[in-house]
């Protein structure tokens, strides 16, 4: 393969000096935790739409889709295309919701709604979450470099870490914010480039692409049956309406920039541009993954070579130089940018959900401090979760990611939507419904994970009891439990006395007048 130019790498330092600088130039003005995770009023509309776009699209998306779209269809991709189907009829109500009931953390409605049992497992579901998410982005960046550069995948994952850390240190949820705009930019703009060489490197165009891609069975969005123990359409589109309320709904660096706008008509703005971006950009890469499967086909495909190094090694060997350096630093910079947003709401709920429980009535000064320390933390566990994928040679990412998701999703979504619907729902009954949402987690993972080294498998063999549907599913049961046993099981409790702001009704009536 060949080997970046002094020209790629000018463009890469580059870019990562204006990645530094952005971070500096907030520096000065991080001296309250209020400044340093919200900042709130300091953005327009487009920059938080355009920020919400950049924290969902991600490494993940620049490397998970091409890899996906390259080894099978375009199914995955459903999970996405159910955001805007869920969201514009709900983004109107969740937004005043967080606004007036939350100071920071999203969790703290979990509590104020159902006690302090639902915050706790709420935010700690989120933080594990964050935890699979963010090694798994740090272990795409440090095999999509190693395949470009040669640099060992261990350096990579200190070197970028460290820069990360430092960016979110000095310049908080501002540096955050107008890095992904900045990165939102240079990701469209690359993925438009690989996309045209691309389709432009495939005799006979898009024509021909269409044609290879469909008899390989890289287009559709099957199988599309009903069977729950295989991915199928219908799983993707069930996972994907849960999926699309968890992340717009009760996760922290979304609700985070909710906060940050200077009225709900911004952050509901913002909302909506983040929402009509993110489903072309997603596509448009899940089909750079198809094109690549067409490219390789037509030109033979290096033996051995794994789906996620198939992007790295067409960038390599088919673009020019500049163009090369260039992707990197938009690939480099989409991932100190999703990390950067995630550290910073980690530390949000961190300092929001626990150390303030723990250290009450403490100076503002101790608290920002304590914010500090666990970006710190969480950037250095993260970087060791991405050692741990590169040693085991991980590979469908894309696919882990959405599984660890639908693992830790823990019935968020439940609990939520039994608050905000339900005035009948009370914390005896939710937390009944936790308890037996992690007990059927704690089943369906046991006896349908195989582990083991030299002979994998499950750790609770009950036969013909096992849990078989797929791991997609997982998610969607939690929840679904959460909703019905902690309803029911709230009837055998006194109806509990709530602030109407907590309520869908009120947000629904508020609506309606200001109409």
């Amino acid at each position: 393969m060949n080997q970046l130019h002094f020209i790629d790498y000018v463009i890469i330092l580059l870019v990562l000096g204006v990645t530094l600088y952005l971070g500096f130039r907030f520096s000065g003005r991080q001296r309250t935790t209020e400044n340093f995770f919200l900042s709130k009023g300091n953005f327009p509309s487009w920059a938080l739409g355009l920020s919400l776009l950049s924290t969902l699209i991600s490494s993940v998306t620049f490397l998970g889709y091409p890899a996906q779209g390259f080894t099978s269809n375009w199914i995955l991709l459903v999970q996405g295309l159910m955001v805007p189907v869920v969201l514009l009829g709900t983004i109107w109500f969740i937004v005043p919701l967080y606004r007036r009931v939350i100071g920071l953390s999203t969790y703290e409605y979990f509590e104020r709604r159902f006690g302090v049992l639902a915050r706790y497992y709420s935010s700690s579901s989120f933080i594990l979450r964050q935890f699979a998410g963010m090694g798994t982005v740090l272990f795409l960046i440090a095999v999509a470099i190693r395949e470009l550069t040669g640099i060992d995948a261990y350096i990579i994952l200190i070197v970028v870490s460290a820069i990360l850390v430092v960016i979110n240190l000095k310049g908080g949820i501002q540096a955050v914010i107008w890095l992904d705009v900045f990165q939102g930019f240079m990701l469209f703009a690359s993925g438009v480039i690989c996309l045209g060489i691309l389709l432009f490197s495939i005799k006979g165009g898009v024509p021909e692409a269409w044609r290879v891609a469909s008899e390989g069975g890289r287009t559709g969005f099957g199988p599309y049956s009903t069977d729950l123990t295989q991915l199928t359409l219908f799983v993707m589109v069930v996972n994907g309406a849960f999926y699309a309320i968890q992340k717009y709904g009760t996760d922290q660096t979304v609700v985070q920039r909710y906060l940050t706008a200077r009225t709900d008509k911004s952050a509901i703005r913002a909302s909506l541009m983040g929402i009509t971006l993110t489903i072309p950009i997603w596509t448009m890469f899940m089909f750079i993954g198809t094109a690549l499967y067409v490219f390789y086909q037509q030109q033979g495909m290096p033996e051995g070579m794994k789906a996620e190094a198939a992007f790295p090694h067409f960038m390599m060997t088919q673009l020019p130089t500049g163009v090369v350096g260039f992707i990197v630093a938009a690939l480099i910079s989409a991932a100190i940018c999703s990390l950067s947003a995630d550290l910073n709401s980690m530390a949000a709920v961190g300092v929001e959900d626990y150390y303030k429980k723990i250290k009450r009535n403490r100076p503002d000064g101790e608290y920002l401090k304590a914010g500090k320390i666990m970006v710190v933390a969480a950037g250095a566990v993260s970087a060791l979760i991405g050692a741990l994928y590169v040693r085991a040679g991980n590979e469908g990412v894309l696919g882990v990611v959405f599984t660890l998701y639908a693992i830790f999703s823990g019935g968020i979504v439940g609990i939520f939507l039994l608050g905000f619907l339900s005035s009948r729902a009370n914390r005896q009954g939710v937390n009944i419904g936790i308890i037996v949402c992690i007990l059927f987690t704690a089943y369906a993972v046991l006896t349908s994970t195989p582990v083991g080294v030299h002979e994998k498998k499950v750790l609770l063999d009950l036969g013909p009891y096992n849990f078989t549907h797929h791991k997609l599913m997982l998610g969607v049961y939690s929840h679904l439990i959460v909703i019905v046993v902690g309803y029911v099981a709230s009837l055998f409790f006194p109806k509990p006395v709530l602030d109407p702001a907590l309520l869908y009704s009120r947000h629904r009536k508020k609506n309606v007048e200001e109409r």
